[in-house]
């Protein structure tokens, strides 16, 4: 018998190739995988929420594994702390508990929220967590663009081509533009995501703030379904997995 376990956990994915394992890369799945497995003294195989690329970072991701034991609550807690001393600074574990036998860290997700940052000045420490864009943007058509959003079903023209989904299909529930202070920052919420979805939508975007396309444009573009008709996808470093949400009650009540 094996008991199955979340673990919750941030990164920052700058030095990391993305979270999926891949030959003769670092990538946050090794490791952890590698530091479970030390620490709990049998093989971990971590499954994660989700696929993050190269240098995108995630302030909230979950992952399942399986081991042949349980783990007492206690026990949970050192665990969290060890790992922590263990990983390096830009790795930080937040939580270990016990999930019902099927709940699955990827399909049991009802929605994810991602925000993608751009800097209208250059900053030094910003580099690796946001995209500095010089220009003018005109944010209130944007928004009009983020809004339209929230009508379509069918995300094929933001979406990486051949890929193993069966669907582009995906209900978007939020999508706005925000100012704070010298940022733009662009915050969508779905029940799932294609690959590089997220950045295609937002170099999309900018292409509409820039006046390089027209509203309608957009529109065309989204109706299209063409990859090569919609924007670049902007760069990784200003992209955040912010939240993952699933059902209560996931967790075993004795847990």
């Amino acid at each position: 018998m094996t008991h199955r376990y979340f673990i919750e956990f941030a990164f920052e994915g700058t030095r990391y190739h993305g979270w999926q394992i891949q030959k003769n890369t670092r990538t946050v799945q090794q490791v952890l995988n590698e530091a479970c497995s030390l620490l709990l003294r049998e093989p971990v195989k971590l499954t994660g929420c989700g696929r993050t690329d190269t240098g995108v970072h995630a302030r909230q991701f979950f992952a399942h594994f399986e081991i042949t034991r349980e783990i007492p609550a206690e026990e949970r807690e050192k665990l969290v702390y060890k790992l922590n001393s263990f990983l390096d600074s830009d790795i930080a574990v937040y939580n270990l508990f016990p999930v019902k036998p099927r709940v699955h860290a990827r399909f049991s997700a009802l929605a994810r929220t991602y925000r993608y940052v751009i800097s209208r000045n250059k900053d030094p420490f910003r580099v690796d967590r946001a995209y500095y864009l010089y220009g003018e943007l005109d944010v209130e058509r944007m928004n009009q663009g983020a809004e339209f959003l929230l009508s379509v079903s069918d995300f094929t023209s933001f979406s990486k081509v051949s890929t193993d989904t069966r669907t582009n299909i995906c209900r978007v529930s939020a999508a706005a533009w925000e100012e704070s202070g010298t940022e733009l920052v662009f915050t969508i919420r779905a029940d799932r995501f294609l690959r590089n979805m997220v950045r295609a939508i937002v170099g999309t975007l900018v292409d509409l703030g820039t006046g390089r396309i027209t509203y309608d444009g957009f529109r065309q573009i989204v109706a299209s379904k063409n990859r090569s008709d919609a924007g670049e996808s902007v760069p990784a470093c200003g992209l955040f997995l912010e939240e993952v949400s699933y059902a209560d009650g996931i967790r075993l009540e004795h847990g």
